[in-house]
């Protein structure tokens, strides 16, 4: 017996076992049993799909035609994919920045397989939260890769049509926000410090502090700077997508004005662009290495700043902002 209607469960495999009506005998015999699943959930789901295309085609009105049962089975399984691949197709489609969930799906895999989407279960959801804790990862880095693989799988079971819950839903992670800590940020003695060095140093990556902090604009945003995207004219940039380095966001895009600290350091950097990208030292094949300019520009800033970091700079132009009554939307939009 079977809790599935029109089925049978026989040695571990449900079968699909119904009478046929009587117009319908000549062409299908008194009975019908076709294997379906030994899944509890496909076997229900193939047997109404396969209830649904039997009594379409006993209701016709002309001369009965029976249908292959093995060919119908068949259509109704979604197709293989494995996570790599499902990842490959939800990245192009989404056109985002991939470096992002190509490191969170890395790891993943590199812990549960790459399999079949269908085939990973809460189990593996929590070993790779358990390893990312026990790598030292803060909650919040944690979080955004959990969420990362959750958006695979939820485009893969949509587009394979697969009625499975996600693993990753609703994934508890211990102590989460308890570990968040306030970004310190730039006294304007420390700007005017620092801003003062960059402009006198020559250094490509010290200039990047005053770009930064006068701007408000993501370090990767400044790095991947063409120089078509300048107006010197105008003291204008225009903050937007290129061949070397997407944006975070739609709302980015953006036209902020080059002022004081920031003007000059683009007329200094544009001494030493290559004609075609203001910083050509961190774009290599291609791509913009805004990592290595990260990497570069902090150790400057935390040495000389205790412990300050190029990401602070854009917190401390958002405090600069509120302290003049700046309205949060125009603040936001500054932001990016």
């Amino acid at each position: 017996m079977s809790h599935i209607q029109y089925t049978i469960y026989r040695s571990g495999t449900y079968y699909y076992n119904r009478r046929v009506p009587k117009h319908a005998v000549e062409a299908y015999g008194q009975f019908i049993r076709q294997a379906l699943s030994r899944d509890t959930f496909e076997a229900e789901a193939l047997a109404k799909r396969l209830g649904y295309v039997l009594e379409g085609a006993w209701s016709a009105t002309t001369v009965i035609q029976p249908v292959n049962m093995s060919t119908i089975i068949n259509s109704f399984k979604p197709r293989q994919s494995t996570l790599s691949e499902i990842a490959d197709e939800y990245l192009v489609l989404k056109q985002i920045d991939q470096t992002p969930p190509r490191v969170a799906l890395a790891t993943f895999i590199s812990l549960a397989g790459d399999r079949d989407v269908s085939e990973y279960s809460r189990e593996d959801a929590k070993l790779f939260v358990h390893h990312l804790q026990m790598k030292g990862n803060k909650t919040a880095t944690i979080r955004r890769r959990v969420n990362s693989v959750s958006a695979i799988l939820n485009y893969a079971y949509s587009e394979l049509d697969l009625d499975k819950r996600n693993p990753f839903t609703r994934l508890f992670i211990q102590n989460e926000g308890g570990d968040v800590f306030k970004r310190g940020t730039f006294s304007d003695e420390q700007l005017k410090y620092g801003y003062d060095k960059a402009l006198s140093s020559g250094s490509t990556v010290k200039l990047l502090m005053p770009l930064i902090g006068e701007t408000g604009c993501r370090l990767a945003e400044i790095v991947g700077f063409r120089v078509c995207d300048i107006e010197l004219e105008n003291a204008l940039i225009q903050i937007r997508p290129n061949t070397a380095r997407r944006l975070k966001t739609k709302n980015s895009v953006c036209t902020p004005p080059l002022l004081g600290c920031a003007g000059r350091a683009i007329e200094q950097a544009q001494r030493q662009s290559d004609g075609e990208w203001f910083f050509p030292r961190y774009i290599r094949d291609g791509l913009c290495r805004a990592d290595n300019a990260s990497a570069a520009l902090n150790k400057w800033s935390k040495k000389d700043f205790d412990g300050l970091t190029g990401h602070s700079l854009r917190h401390t132009m958002r405090d600069r902002l509120r302290a003049v009554e700046y309205p949060m939307d125009m603040i936001d939009e500054i932001g990016g």
